[in-house]
Formats: C-alpha cells, structure tokens, sequence
C-alpha cells in the first residue's frame, strides 16, 4: 500500500487538504430522508469543489443524527460521485465484530476501488445501554481495542498466524490490497496506538480542542514507520461555519451549541433552528457553557474562516483539516462549504 491513498493533494492554493465529516444531521422541521438526500447532494457538491474526502460518523439513539450505519450511507455516497473519498469517521469498532467489520469494508472496496477509508474508534458512540444492545453483551473492554483492530486488519489482509484459531477463516470479498485503516480518538490512547502502528491518525479537535496538541505530540513521538506510512500523518476534525456576514455566521452556529447543551443534560433531540436557539431562555450557566462551545468553533465569514483553520493548522501542524459544519438546514450548510473551499481557492 502506498501513502497516495491517505495524503491528499490540495486543489488551488489550500496549504493542506481539506475534508468533510458528515453526521446526516435530522433539523427541525425534517426527517431522516430529508437528512439523507442532503448527505448525497453535499457529497456531490463537495467533489465538485474539491475536497479530498468525505467521512461518515457512527452515532446511535440520537433523533438530530441519522448517521447510524456508516457503511450503508458510504455505499451509497460512493455510488453518487466518482472522485472524491469516502470513508468512515468512524466505525465505532466495539459495537462491531471485527470480521463483520472486514465483510463490509471489503465489499465497498470491491466496489468502489481507491476511494474508501476505515476510519475505527474506541468510543461507544452512544449511551452504554444502546451499546450493549448492539453488542449483545455488556462484557466489551474498550482496553481490548489493539486486539479488535488486529484482529480486523488480519481479516483484510489474509494474514491470521497458522496456529489461530480463526486462520481457516476467510473475510470474503478480499482483494490484493485493501482500504487503509485509520485510527480515531479524542484523547492520548489512540494517539499512542496509531503511532505504534504506523497508522494515520485522525483527532477529534472539535470536541476536545484542550487535547488536541498533546495527542498529536504523543502520536508523532510514539510513530514508528510502516509499509502504510513512512512518517506521521495527522488529520483533524474542526467545527467550521462560514457564512456571508460574521453576525450570521454566529446566528447559524448558535444551534449547534444548544444541541450540545442538550445532549449534555442527556436530552437529544432535533436539531434546533436559529430560530429556536435564540427564543431559548439561557441560564447564566448555560451561557458560560455556550460561549466556551463556540470557541472552538470558527465560525465567520469565508476569509474569516479560512484565517481562522489557517491560524489552527499551522499551530497543530495538522496535516489535513476535516471540517463538520452542525447548522440548520442543507441551504445553508452547503453555502458554509461552498464558501471555505472558494476562501481556500479550491473551486473556480
């Protein structure tokens, strides 16, 4: 496998790749349909303006996401566009046995060859009551996470020692290579894991900026090269809304950080309009927590934004950018994109 696959080549005068990570986001006012066929014209729309790729996340029991089958929905991206990317950010691969996982994966790449990432997570990607009823079981250790992706990666490669008990097994379909596997996290684990494996590592900055640095620091101290990557490859996920004015690019944001604040108190629902976020009555509390929510998220008009991934990128040394933009409705969710990828010089 060469490096071709993960590192991007920025189209215009982007300094680094630019990517998308999609929630399929059920606003107000919407169903889940509605979510998904936004999903497919973003996805087709962001090719066309030349982001690298797109990934989807796995979340459960969550009414404003309808991102729960990640690779059903690749499938289908897949299907729709041609060039960019698609990939999964992330299988929650605790949920999962590994060589269903394998099955999966190695069916899209079958079908889709070059374009699909397995992107894997250690997080649950819901409450534990919702895991154990996908698991089965409420036995799974998050600590036995190195031994399920060996496990995985084994399965897609063939490559179970002959004394394993699963070496008789085959993940079919199986092809000469195979997707590339990243590793996903929001805190040091995976960091560590990505770097001893010489994997590329994607980190979860727009939901825990304060660990953003230091992981990446223990990813690249811990990296060792690999038949995957000669030397470290970081991407990172940004909370990003661009908007034509500054004060509606706050307006739009503003929604975001109430269903945060909702999902906090253990109460998601779907996602709230502008209009629901500035008829809710903050507490002074909830404002302190609104405010440091929307800090990490730039948010702006486009040369606002771009300045402001520009400033991160260079601090964190990233080597690629994968922007979420949680807004209101698939209008203006596409102009926020369409806006970022223009400030970046990546579409005429």
């Amino acid at each position: 496998m060469t490096t071709d696959i993960i590192r991007g080549v920025p189209r215009g005068t982007a300094d680094a790749p630019l990517s998308i990570l999609e929630l399929a986001t059920v606003g107000e006012g919407s169903t889940p349909a509605d979510s998904l066929r936004a999903s497919t014209e973003l996805a087709r729309r962001a090719e066309e303006w030349g982001y690298h790729r797109i990934w989807v996340a796995e979340h459960h029991g969550m009414p404003g996401v309808a991102s729960s089958s990640p690779a059903v929905i690749i499938a289908h991206l897949a299907a729709a566009t041609r060039t960019i990317r698609v990939g999964s950010g992330g299988v929650m691969l605790p949920n999962h046995a590994p060589l269903v996982v394998a099955e999966q994966f190695g069916t899209l790449h079958a079908l889709h060859p070059g374009r699909i990432d397995l992107g894997l997570g250690r997080a649950p990607g819901t409450d534990m009551a919702t895991a154990n009823a996908l698991r089965r079981s409420a036995d799974i250790d998050p600590n036995e996470f190195p031994q399920q992706v060996a496990e995985l990666t084994a399965f897609l490669d063939g490559a179970f020692p002959e004394d394993h008990p699963y070496a008789r097994i085959q993940a079919i379909p199986r092809t000469d290579d195979r997707p590339p596997i990243w590793l996903l996290g929001s805190s040091g684990f995976s960091a560590r894991l990505a770097g001893l494996l010489g994997l590329p590592f994607a980190f979860a900055h727009h939901f825990s900026a304060e660990n953003t640095e230091p992981a990446l620091d223990l990813y690249r101290s811990s990296f060792r090269p690999s038949e995957v990557l000669a030397e470290p490859y970081a991407l990172i996920g940004v909370a990003a809304v661009a908007a034509d004015t500054e004060a509606e690019a706050l307006r739009q944001a503003m929604p975001g950080a109430l269903s945060w604040l909702r999902m906090r108190r253990g109460k998601p629902g779907l996602f709230p309009s502008p209009e629901t976020a500035e008829a809710y009555p903050f507490t002074p509390m909830e404002t302190d927590f609104v405010r440091e929510r929307l800090s990490n998220v730039v948010h702006g008009d486009a040369e606002g934004v771009r300045a402001g991934l520009d400033e991160l990128r260079k601090r964190t040394g990233a080597d690629e950018l994968m922007i979420t933009t949680m807004v209101h409705g698939a209008e203006a969710r596409l102009r926020s994109y369409e806006l970022i990828a223009r400030a970046h010089g990546m579409t005429a």
